[in-house]
């Protein structure tokens, strides 16, 4: 069984997004199945038709950019028309039996246009009107905001089957009005063998960012204001209070570096909070050794409520403490005072508590970790994770059958 995914971006760039997608794919072709991947003009812009990137041929849009001067909901419709041609040419050549197309909604309607009656998966990892939201582009309940979420129903109601990542999503499609039988979770999950637990600390680095001696609250990944991070900033003094030697590891960069490195300032905490800048994929895990608690504080909004995160799972991999706020999309990944502990979202004296707590209750650390690691290695695994396709590409086929 031959699958064309569609996809925003891939390989050589890297996200969580070409994370799962490398994930699925592999366990996909060592189930015995035919991924085949294509990127949209979103990828970027080039006239290469294909690219072999880590042993996977990847199909590109060869595109020169969708022009600026053209006003907002014409650049996408360029975009997909663009895709659609593509994706049309692709077919004839490769023959897929399913069309699989990947968040966000403008990779759905070119791949249900150039499909020619076979089947077309919808897989939603994010609303793309939340996900705006967070990045100030509009407002909930804006007229963009509206049509955004009109487009993903409507491609819900096209598409012949639906996959999501976790139940919170699942929920807001089933609110749609969209029968349950077509919509199925295939949720994030871990290569626990590529994230081996860590045993010590990288003792080069920790001297080099001068963190001897100290508990170390960590943080990788891109600074988004959806993270919290702000938010944890400014409840550090409070901590300190409670845990003099405490100091924050910041790994990574976004749109909000700037204002987190003014916040640092305002608040006099040059000595407690590291930035490291964004560092080499390969050197990642020196930094994660350093951390006591991987901490996740995500504000309490419809993107984080309903999506759920790779990087906690990637921590419990690496046997490291977790701490996150009790979003809906952590409380599907962490079982609080088991595999980790969580805090009410906004709250900073209770993110001051439930972490003064922790750091405190080092006994039970080595508990909490093994069954973090047990969970990442037995549970939430990408072989039990993409077996749940096999029902969906089933039904699919049969349609297409009966087509």
């Amino acid at each position: 069984m031959r699958i064309l995914h569609v996809l925003d971006h891939s390989l050589p760039k890297h996200s969580g997004y070409v994370f799962r997608t490398m994930s699925i794919m592999a366990q996909q072709k060592a189930m015995g199945w035919d991924p085949v991947l294509v990127t949209t003009p979103r990828h970027g812009t080039g006239s290469d038709l294909f690219e072999d990137v880590d042993g996977w041929r990847i199909y590109r849009t060869p595109n020169s950019g969708i022009p600026k001067w053209l006003p907002p909901g014409l650049r996408e419709m360029r975009e997909m028309r663009i895709t659609k041609y593509r994706l049309r040419a692709l077919i004839g050549e490769l023959n897929p039996d399913i069309l699989h197309a990947h968040s966000p909604v403008l990779n759905f309607f070119p791949a249900f246009e150039a499909a020619g009656g076979r089947p077309v998966v919808y897989e939603i990892r994010a609303f793309w009107e939340d996900a705006a939201v967070d990045h100030g582009t509009t407002r909930e309940g804006s007229l963009r905001y509206r049509i955004s979420r009109a487009m993903e129903t409507r491609a819900i109601r096209q598409a012949t089957e639906v996959t999501t990542i976790c139940e919170g999503l699942r929920a807001d499609i089933l609110a749609r009005g969209i029968r349950p039988d077509k919509v199925t979770v295939i949720p994030n999950a871990v290569n626990a063998e590529a994230f081996p637990p860590i045993t010590e600390k990288d003792a080069t680095l920790t001297k080099e960012l001068g963190l001897e001696g100290r508990t170390v609250l960590g943080f990788a990944g891109s600074f988004y204001a959806y993270e919290g991070l702000e938010f944890l900033i400014r409840a550090l003094p409070a901590l300190k209070a409670e845990v003099p030697d405490v100091a924050l590891l910041l790994v990574g960069g976004g749109p909000t570096e700037d204002r987190l490195r003014a916040t640092v300032a305002e608040l006099g905490l040059e000595d407690t909070v590291i930035f490291t800048g964004r560092v080499p994929h390969d050197m990642v895990r020196r930094y994660y050794s350093l951390a006591d608690i991987m901490v996740y504080p995500r504000h309490g909004i419809r993107l984080t409520e309903t999506v759920t995160p790779l990087k906690p799972l990637e921590a419990m991999a690496m046997t490291r403490l977790v701490l996150a706020s009790d979003v809906g999309g952590h409380r599907e990944l962490i079982e609080d005072g088991r595999t980790g502990r969580l805090f009410r979202a906004d709250d900073a004296a209770d993110l001051v508590r439930v972490c003064a707590e922790l750091i405190k209750d080092r006994e039970n650390w080595g508990a909490m970790l093994k069954a973090g690691r047990d969970y990442a290695e037995n549970v939430r695994t990408w072989q039990n994770s993409v077996a749940g396709y096999e029902a969906v590409y089933r039904r699919c086929m049969k349609q297409s059958r009966r087509g």
